[in-house]
């Protein structure tokens, strides 16, 4: 059984929990990289409230090449599911139940890769949005506590909206 939606307070140690596993991963996946590890997700945002699981976007050339990559990973207690695999690679860890961190193996300048960037940066440039993010993040999780699916889906419309006024056309 899936660990409830929870939401708590930012906490300071996400940005360094981010720096000690891209560390771990960096020569992990050096063959596959074809860029720079990002720290995506409300825990990449300074002051926003946030499930406490660090979400890691990492660039490869392609998901087909970097399938390689998915035995790597597990062998360091990343756990595969195929979850978005027509645009990424979707790994957590220590398992399913329970989850610390979220890996994404996604293709860089993919439109999910700029989108993801996009969204971050926009949430720590603009306190405004991160406020009214912050409050429908704890409206859904309130509301879909029990089906993180449901939770992720419904943030979607907001994401969009912010997306489309940023970015142009989503």
């Amino acid at each position: 059984m899936e660990a409830p939606v929870q939401i708590e307070p930012y906490n300071p140690a996400w940005p360094e929990a981010f720096l000690a596993e891209r560390d771990l991963l960096a020569p992990v996946l050096e063959r596959w990289l074809a860029g720079r590890i990002e720290h995506v997700g409300s825990t990449a945002v300074p002051g926003m409230s946030a499930k406490p699981v660090i979400d890691i976007m990492a660039p490869v050339k392609d998901l087909e090449s970097s399938r390689p990559a998915l035995g790597a990973l597990q062998a360091i207690g990343y756990c595969y599911a195929p979850y978005k695999t027509d645009v990424m690679h979707w790994l957590c860890k220590p398992s399913p139940e329970l989850r610390t961190h979220h890996l994404h193996l996604v293709p860089l300048n993919s439109r999910l890769w700029i989108e993801r960037l996009a969204f971050r940066n926009l949430l720590i440039a603009d306190p405004s949005v991160a406020r009214d993010y912050a409050v429908l993040k704890h409206r859904l999780a309130a509301a879909y506590r029990h089906d993180r699916e449901r939770y992720t889906e419904e943030k979607g419309p907001f994401i969009e909206t912010v997306l489309r006024g940023a970015l142009g056309a989503v």
